[in-house]
């Protein structure tokens, strides 16, 4: 699979912006067995939604799929916290 890391530098900008990132982080490390089975309601919803944001919830869906990516990406939350 594809990484999703170019993606991440937007997605945590955003996140910051929204004061989600702690929310977000939460969610990457409390729900953990939940992830493939949200990435499978993503891909799912694609279809439904403008192409940019299917573009987006793609990339969200390949991000919750890989487990090392899943965890990068959160380490680079925490650190975005301090």
């Amino acid at each position: 699979m594809d990484s999703t890391q170019a993606h991440w530098p937007a997605w945590i900008d955003s996140l910051r912006r929204r004061k989600l990132d702690g929310l977000a982080l939460w969610l990457l490390e409390s729900v953990a067995p939940l992830r493939i089975l949200t990435a499978q309601i993503l891909y799912v919803v694609q279809p439904l939604v403008l192409p940019q944001t299917g573009h987006q919830l793609n990339a969200i869906a390949r991000l919750l799929e890989q487990d090392e990516e899943t965890h990068a990406f959160a380490d680079i939350l925490k650190g975005q916290q301090q």
